[in-house]
């Protein structure tokens, strides 16, 4: 069963983002900009909320720097995320609301609320639940009965409180979605280490459990395992095998085998795209995905010939994910379809906008005459912009 997919995404008044609406999200979206464009500032409000439901409001706040890091520079109000998604294709559209302020140095929810569209005909979407500072209500989903609630304090998300209890499923789903995002910070010098042997079903943020992984799957999913070697020997066709051994400290070695050689060699001798490569592939390949899986630069330390490819595993992949993926690699977006692709710039303001390729007439007509989408991204075609683009020192970083 495919999970939930998000069909729009608005955003008010988080960093350079001052007031951005995305619709018609695919499965399968890929973002891209020049460097400060908001690429990183977007992929990291995903990480936002992820934090939110998983560790809670304050440590997401905190993190990013309060209210004086997080708010668009001169911009009134709180910081406001939304999504709008379906649960399954031809379901009823949920919404999800989170706004916050800041009091005395400490996050509030100054407005948290989830609602569903009605059946056609028969009137404005209905809310399930809506709080404000911490007080407010949740309907039942079938008689639309209200029970007034007031939750311990101002930053505690009403989703998480009332989301542990059954005779709220749709809530409860919502809770179960967003705490189960992975949002990838992959890093070669983490995927080298030797963890401490033992299975592990979920490879982490960093990588650094990626033998743990490769156990799990060998002793539980040896099929899956196979199908990760396989991706990994078609885009590095020296590649022979990938495997473990557990050290006498109980700590598992991750060992690497080129097919010319005989002997294989420790992973911290193999060379950087391989790992960073098998680390996604295991990813993109797990046997319990996680419904929203988020990628930044996947370009990094992978050859330019390995990402028509990746894109292609990933777009695979939004079959039981949604998969986002932020690049500057033209190389990657010529594997993608101009529906597929976001373009972010800022304007004279500094703000960041959205373009849509698929919505610019010349780059249409451009690519059904056999042009590429990443050499028109790269020579400026994207850049459909109503005004001369001149950045603003203090629009709010790009995370």
């Amino acid at each position: 069963m495919r999970p939930p997919v998000i069909e729009t995404l608005e955003i008010k008044n988080y960093r350079a983002l001052q007031n951005v609406t995305i619709k018609n999200l695919r499965p399968f979206t890929v973002l891209v900009g020049p460097n400060g464009s908001g690429k990183s500032t977007l992929f990291d409000v995903f990480a936002f909320l992820e934090t939110c439901f998983t560790v809670g409001v304050r440590s997401a706040w905190d993190r990013r720097g309060g209210q004086r890091e997080l708010l668009s520079r001169g911009a009134e109000g709180p910081v406001s995320i939304q999504i709008a998604y379906r649960e399954r294709p031809g379901e009823r559209r949920l919404t999800y609301r989170l706004d916050l302020t800041e009091e005395r140095g400490r996050p509030v929810v100054s407005r948290e609320m989830l609602r569903w569209t009605t059946a056609p005909g028969q009137g404005r979407p209905s809310h399930i639940l809506d709080f404000r500072s911490g007080l407010g209500y949740v309907a039942d989903e079938e008689s639309g009965e209200r029970r007034e609630e007031e939750l311990d304090t101002p930053d505690t998300l009403a989703v998480n409180a009332i989301g542990q209890f059954r005779s709220h499923p749709r809530v409860a789903a919502l809770r179960r979605f967003i705490s189960g995002w992975y949002l990838s910070y992959l890093s070669v010098a983490e995927e080298r280490k030797s963890p401490t042997a033992g299975p592990q079903e979920r490879l982490s943020q960093s990588g650094d459990n990626i033998s743990n992984v490769l156990q799990y799957l060998k002793e539980n999913h040896p099929e899956r395992l196979e199908r990760i070697i396989e991706a990994l020997r078609e885009t590095v066709p020296t590649l022979e095998s990938v495997d473990y051994q557990t050290s006498p400290d109980g700590r598992l070695v991750l060992f690497v085998k080129d097919a010319p050689f005989r002997e294989a060699v420790l992973a911290g001798n193999a060379s950087d795209g391989t790992l960073k490569l098998l680390s996604y592939l295991t990813l993109l390949y797990d046997p319990d995905p996680a419904p929203f899986i988020g990628i930044e630069e996947p370009e990094n330390h992978l050859y330019r010939t390995v990402l028509p490819g990746l894109a292609d595993q990933c777009r695979q992949s939004s079959n039981t994910s949604q998969v986002l993926v932020t690049t500057h690699s033209h190389e990657f977006i010529n594997s993608c379809r101009p529906e597929e692709v976001v373009a972010l710039y800022r304007d004279s303001s500094g703000y960041t906008q959205v373009v849509r390729p698929r919505e610019i007439p010349l780059v249409v007509d451009m690519i059904d005459n056999g042009a590429q989408l990443g050499q028109l991204w790269q020579e400026g075609y994207f850049e459909d912009l109503p005004e001369p683009r001149t950045p603003v020192a203090d629009a709010g970083g790009d995370a």
